[in-house]
Protein backbone atom coordinates (compact mmCIF):
# COMPACT_ATOMS: atom_id res chain seq x y z
CA UNK A 1 0.00 0.00 0.00
CA UNK A 2 2.15 3.62 -1.19
CA UNK A 3 -1.51 5.80 -1.69
CA UNK A 4 -3.25 7.33 1.76
CA UNK A 5 -5.04 10.14 2.24
CA UNK A 6 -6.07 13.25 4.88
CA UNK A 7 -7.41 12.71 8.06
CA UNK A 8 -11.31 13.86 8.76
CA UNK A 9 -12.32 14.58 12.51
CA UNK A 10 -15.82 14.44 13.03
CA UNK A 11 -17.60 17.58 14.28
CA UNK A 12 -21.00 18.55 14.63
CA UNK A 13 -23.32 17.09 13.06
CA UNK A 14 -21.87 14.57 11.42
CA UNK A 15 -22.10 10.72 11.25
CA UNK A 16 -21.33 9.00 14.48
CA UNK A 17 -18.74 5.72 14.65
CA UNK A 18 -21.93 3.66 15.63
CA UNK A 19 -24.21 4.84 13.19
CA UNK A 20 -21.52 4.25 10.75
CA UNK A 21 -20.65 0.84 11.85
CA UNK A 22 -24.07 0.08 11.34
CA UNK A 23 -24.10 1.47 7.52
CA UNK A 24 -20.38 -0.47 7.17
CA UNK A 25 -22.37 -3.99 8.04
CA UNK A 26 -24.80 -3.22 6.16
CA UNK A 27 -22.25 -2.63 3.19
CA UNK A 28 -20.44 -6.06 3.94
CA UNK A 29 -24.25 -7.89 3.81
CA UNK A 30 -24.93 -5.86 0.48
CA UNK A 31 -20.86 -7.15 -0.96
CA UNK A 32 -22.05 -10.52 0.44
CA UNK A 33 -25.46 -10.29 -2.17
CA UNK A 34 -23.54 -9.22 -4.95
CA UNK A 35 -20.62 -11.78 -4.88
CA UNK A 36 -22.44 -14.57 -4.93
CA UNK A 37 -23.75 -13.98 -8.58
CA UNK A 38 -20.59 -14.10 -9.52
CA UNK A 39 -19.37 -17.38 -7.69
CA UNK A 40 -22.91 -19.16 -9.24
CA UNK A 41 -21.90 -18.03 -12.95
CA UNK A 42 -18.31 -18.94 -12.41
CA UNK A 43 -19.89 -22.92 -11.61
CA UNK A 44 -22.66 -22.68 -14.40
CA UNK A 45 -19.97 -22.05 -16.84
CA UNK A 46 -17.60 -24.24 -15.55
CA UNK A 47 -14.95 -21.69 -15.06
CA UNK A 48 -14.58 -22.09 -11.00
CA UNK A 49 -12.03 -24.56 -11.50
CA UNK A 50 -9.54 -22.37 -13.65
CA UNK A 51 -9.89 -18.99 -11.59
CA UNK A 52 -8.28 -17.61 -8.64
CA UNK A 53 -10.55 -15.45 -6.59
CA UNK A 54 -9.44 -12.89 -4.33
CA UNK A 55 -11.34 -10.82 -1.91
CA UNK A 56 -9.51 -7.53 -0.42
CA UNK A 57 -9.29 -4.10 -0.13
CA UNK A 58 -7.37 -0.97 -0.98
CA UNK A 59 -7.55 0.06 2.80
CA UNK A 60 -9.53 -0.39 5.86
CA UNK A 61 -11.30 2.32 7.62
CA UNK A 62 -11.35 4.00 10.80
CA UNK A 63 -15.20 4.28 11.73
CA UNK A 64 -14.64 6.21 14.21
CA UNK A 65 -11.84 4.63 16.40
CA UNK A 66 -9.08 7.24 17.22
CA UNK A 67 -12.08 10.03 16.76
CA UNK A 68 -10.56 10.21 12.93
CA UNK A 69 -13.02 8.57 9.83
CA UNK A 70 -11.83 7.21 6.28
CA UNK A 71 -8.78 5.32 5.58
CA UNK A 72 -5.41 7.70 6.69
CA UNK A 73 -2.39 7.40 8.56
CA UNK A 74 -0.82 4.15 10.28
CA UNK A 75 -3.15 2.88 12.74
CA UNK A 76 -3.96 -0.73 12.09
CA UNK A 77 -7.81 -0.03 11.59
CA UNK A 78 -6.76 1.79 8.43
CA UNK A 79 -4.10 -0.15 7.16
CA UNK A 80 -4.80 -3.36 7.64
CA UNK A 81 -6.57 -5.19 4.85
CA UNK A 82 -9.16 -8.00 4.56
CA UNK A 83 -7.40 -10.60 2.36
CA UNK A 84 -9.77 -13.84 0.94
CA UNK A 85 -7.70 -15.86 -1.38
CA UNK A 86 -9.56 -18.97 -3.51
CA UNK A 87 -6.92 -21.28 -5.02
CA UNK A 88 -8.75 -24.28 -7.37
CA UNK A 89 -5.58 -25.78 -7.94
CA UNK A 90 -5.45 -29.43 -5.72
CA UNK A 91 -2.03 -28.20 -4.45
CA UNK A 92 -4.12 -25.66 -2.59
CA UNK A 93 -6.43 -28.56 -0.65
CA UNK A 94 -3.94 -28.82 2.95
CA UNK A 95 -4.76 -24.89 3.55
CA UNK A 96 -8.46 -24.75 2.05
CA UNK A 97 -10.47 -23.01 4.80
CA UNK A 98 -7.85 -21.84 6.85
CA UNK A 99 -6.73 -18.74 8.27
CA UNK A 100 -2.80 -17.36 8.20
CA UNK A 101 -1.62 -14.93 9.96
CA UNK A 102 1.75 -14.12 7.93
CA UNK A 103 2.29 -10.41 7.51
CA UNK A 104 1.52 -9.37 3.62
CA UNK A 105 1.46 -6.56 1.36
CA UNK A 106 -0.70 -5.76 -1.18
CA UNK A 107 2.08 -5.76 -3.58
CA UNK A 108 2.13 -9.25 -3.06
CA UNK A 109 -0.94 -10.11 -5.42
CA UNK A 110 0.48 -9.40 -8.86
CA UNK A 111 3.50 -11.77 -7.82
CA UNK A 112 1.13 -14.18 -6.88
CA UNK A 113 -1.08 -14.01 -10.08
CA UNK A 114 2.12 -13.76 -12.25
CA UNK A 115 2.87 -17.16 -10.60
CA UNK A 116 -0.66 -19.05 -10.65
CA UNK A 117 -0.76 -18.40 -14.34
CA UNK A 118 3.04 -19.81 -14.86
CA UNK A 119 4.18 -16.65 -15.98
CA UNK A 120 7.41 -14.50 -16.08
CA UNK A 121 7.88 -12.55 -12.71
CA UNK A 122 9.58 -9.06 -13.52
CA UNK A 123 12.04 -9.48 -11.04
CA UNK A 124 13.49 -5.96 -11.32
CA UNK A 125 9.92 -3.76 -11.60
CA UNK A 126 8.01 -5.92 -9.09
CA UNK A 127 8.46 -5.50 -5.20
CA UNK A 128 6.01 -7.86 -3.71
CA UNK A 129 6.29 -11.86 -3.08
CA UNK A 130 3.88 -14.33 -4.64
CA UNK A 131 1.43 -15.76 -1.91
CA UNK A 132 1.20 -19.33 -3.70
CA UNK A 133 3.80 -21.13 -1.20
CA UNK A 134 1.18 -19.74 1.66
CA UNK A 135 -1.46 -20.62 -0.21
CA UNK A 136 -0.38 -24.34 -1.07
CA UNK A 137 1.08 -24.66 1.55
CA UNK A 138 5.33 -25.12 1.15
CA UNK A 139 7.83 -24.17 3.60
CA UNK A 140 9.06 -21.33 2.04
CA UNK A 141 10.75 -18.46 4.44
CA UNK A 142 9.34 -15.17 3.19
CA UNK A 143 12.07 -12.65 2.25
CA UNK A 144 10.35 -9.60 4.66
CA UNK A 145 8.50 -10.37 7.98
CA UNK A 146 7.35 -7.21 8.38
CA UNK A 147 5.12 -4.72 6.31
CA UNK A 148 6.06 -1.10 5.16
CA UNK A 149 3.77 1.73 3.87
CA UNK A 150 4.40 5.60 3.22
CA UNK A 151 2.02 8.48 3.72
CA UNK A 152 2.62 11.37 1.08
CA UNK A 153 0.14 14.35 2.83
CA UNK A 154 1.97 17.28 0.24
CA UNK A 155 -1.16 17.95 -1.20
CA UNK A 156 -3.12 18.81 2.25
CA UNK A 157 -3.27 21.90 4.23
CA UNK A 158 -1.67 19.86 7.61
CA UNK A 159 1.63 20.50 5.26
CA UNK A 160 1.39 24.23 5.58
CA UNK A 161 0.02 24.08 9.20
CA UNK A 162 3.62 22.70 9.72
CA UNK A 163 5.67 24.72 7.73
CA UNK A 164 6.94 22.08 5.45
CA UNK A 165 7.64 21.88 1.51
CA UNK A 166 6.08 19.30 -0.55
CA UNK A 167 9.24 17.58 -0.48
CA UNK A 168 8.44 17.03 3.41
CA UNK A 169 5.43 15.92 3.86
CA UNK A 170 6.01 12.44 4.03
CA UNK A 171 5.68 9.67 6.42
CA UNK A 172 6.62 5.79 6.59
CA UNK A 173 5.80 3.08 8.65
CA UNK A 174 7.05 -0.28 9.51
CA UNK A 175 5.07 -2.87 11.61
CA UNK A 176 6.33 -6.31 12.36
CA UNK A 177 3.65 -8.72 14.23
CA UNK A 178 5.00 -7.02 17.83
CA UNK A 179 5.63 -3.72 17.10
CA UNK A 180 5.21 -0.45 14.73
CA UNK A 181 7.33 2.41 14.08
CA UNK A 182 6.41 5.59 12.09
CA UNK A 183 8.74 8.36 11.06
CA UNK A 184 7.56 11.65 9.95
CA UNK A 185 10.45 13.75 8.43
CA UNK A 186 11.53 16.60 10.73
CA UNK A 187 9.72 15.18 14.09
CA UNK A 188 10.69 12.51 16.24
CA UNK A 189 9.44 8.48 15.57
CA UNK A 190 6.35 7.03 16.87
CA UNK A 191 6.12 3.48 18.68
CA UNK A 192 3.72 0.73 19.36
CA UNK A 193 3.54 -2.04 21.52
CA UNK A 194 0.89 -4.16 19.48
CA UNK A 195 1.21 -7.20 22.13
CA UNK A 196 0.37 -5.19 24.91
CA UNK A 197 -1.38 -1.92 23.16
CA UNK A 198 -3.13 -2.97 20.54
CA UNK A 199 -5.13 -0.54 20.13
CA UNK A 200 -2.19 1.65 19.44
CA UNK A 201 -2.91 4.49 22.44
CA UNK A 202 0.15 4.67 23.70
CA UNK A 203 3.23 5.67 21.79
CA UNK A 204 7.01 5.03 23.16
CA UNK A 205 8.93 6.61 20.31
CA UNK A 206 10.13 9.30 22.67
CA UNK A 207 10.91 6.74 25.78
CA UNK A 208 14.98 6.11 26.47
CA UNK A 209 14.39 2.65 27.29
CA UNK A 210 13.35 1.78 24.13
CA UNK A 211 16.43 3.02 21.85
CA UNK A 212 17.26 -0.81 20.94
CA UNK A 213 13.78 -1.29 19.21
CA UNK A 214 13.52 2.21 17.79
CA UNK A 215 17.16 1.27 15.91
CA UNK A 216 15.73 -2.26 15.09
CA UNK A 217 13.10 -0.44 13.46
CA UNK A 218 14.63 2.39 12.06
CA UNK A 219 17.31 -0.19 10.26
CA UNK A 220 14.37 -2.32 9.04
CA UNK A 221 12.46 0.69 7.12
CA UNK A 222 16.17 2.12 5.82
CA UNK A 223 16.53 -1.24 4.06
CA UNK A 224 13.06 -1.25 2.94
CA UNK A 225 13.15 2.05 1.01
CA UNK A 226 17.39 0.89 -0.03
CA UNK A 227 15.28 -2.16 -1.83
CA UNK A 228 12.70 -0.15 -3.84
CA UNK A 229 12.81 -1.20 -7.39
CA UNK A 230 14.56 2.45 -9.31
CA UNK A 231 15.93 0.30 -12.56
CA UNK A 232 13.30 -0.89 -14.44
CA UNK A 233 13.58 -0.57 -18.53
CA UNK A 234 16.11 -3.56 -18.29
CA UNK A 235 15.92 -6.80 -16.38
CA UNK A 236 18.78 -8.12 -13.83
CA UNK A 237 19.56 -10.90 -16.82
CA UNK A 238 19.48 -8.40 -19.25
CA UNK A 239 21.95 -6.14 -17.11
CA UNK A 240 24.65 -9.22 -16.24
CA UNK A 241 24.47 -9.88 -19.96
CA UNK A 242 25.71 -6.47 -21.13
CA UNK A 243 28.12 -6.05 -17.99
CA UNK A 244 31.45 -5.01 -18.95
CA UNK A 245 30.69 -5.74 -22.64
CA UNK A 246 32.19 -2.74 -24.50
CA UNK A 247 35.53 -3.70 -23.08
CA UNK A 248 35.59 -5.87 -26.14
CA UNK A 249 35.46 -2.45 -28.53
CA UNK A 250 38.63 -1.28 -26.49
CA UNK A 251 36.63 0.78 -24.32
CA UNK A 252 37.25 0.37 -20.40
CA UNK A 253 34.12 2.06 -17.70
CA UNK A 254 34.08 1.76 -13.85
CA UNK A 255 37.59 0.63 -13.66
CA UNK A 256 38.89 2.09 -11.13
Amino acid sequence: MRQWSTSTLWQGSQPSGFSLRARYFGNVTLLDRAIAPILEALNETQQSENTIVVFTSDHGDYLGDHFLGEKELFHDCAAKLPLILYDPDASADPTRGTVNDTLIESIDLLPTFLESCHLHHADHILEGESLMPLVRGAKARRYHDDVFSELDYAYYDTRRQLNLEPSEARSYMIRTKDWKYIYHRHFRPQLFDLQNDPGEFVDLGGEASRVSVLKELADRMFLRLLQLKSRVTESDSTVDARTDVVKDRGIYIGRW
